[in-house]
């Protein structure tokens, strides 16, 4: 079996911008977390496509944590990149900035670590590029998906057999 070829580093990250609209809005008047969850997907699949050349899947979503709130109005970014890959796995990092588009700043609201997984027409893993960090700041995200997928495997070992059943 041979190796994937080595996938060119510019098609490792893509970017969404876009104004958060009222349709997205809690009943707290902020944008719902659910709302801002399925951006965080959809941009996941959107870079892990363009670095596989393949249709992807969602396998986690570790470590996502809501820093500050997104209103109304604002304008969203939100970036993704590859930071590690496994044979049929992409590690991607998604951080979500948000802020007034007058104003010209924006802050950071949400960042969290997606696992996808590239899939052929029948539903069957199959192999993607390798992600090679060459940056200092790309060593240390890779490092950091490692540690976070390794965090993620011992909590799920620590699951009671009736939840990973689903019987509870």
């Amino acid at each position: 079996m041979s190796t994937p070829p080595v996938a060119p580093l510019d098609r490792s990250e893509t970017t969404f911008r876009f104004l958060a609209e009222p349709s997205s809005v809690n009943f707290g008047g902020k944008v719902h977390g659910g709302a801002l969850m399925k951006w965080i997907d959809e941009t996941a699949y959107a870079c892990s496509a363009v670095w596989s050349g393949r249709y992807c899947v969602t396998v986690s979503v570790g470590n996502i944590r809501f820093r500050r709130p997104i209103l109304v109005g604002n304008l969203v970014e939100l970036r993704a990149r590859v930071v590690a890959t496994g044979r049929t796995s992409m590690h991607i990092h998604v951080s979500v900035q948000a802020g007034d588009p007058k104003g010209g700043e924006l802050l950071q609201t949400t960042d969290c670590l997606i696992v996808m997984v590239a899939v052929n027409e029948n539903g069957q893993p199959v192999p993607v590029p390798a992600f090679v960090p060459q940056s200092e700041e790309q060593k240390r995200l890779a490092k950091y998906a490692i540690d976070v997928k390794e965090a993620l495997d011992a909590i799920v070992e620590l699951k009671p057999d009736e939840v990973a059943q689903g019987k509870i």
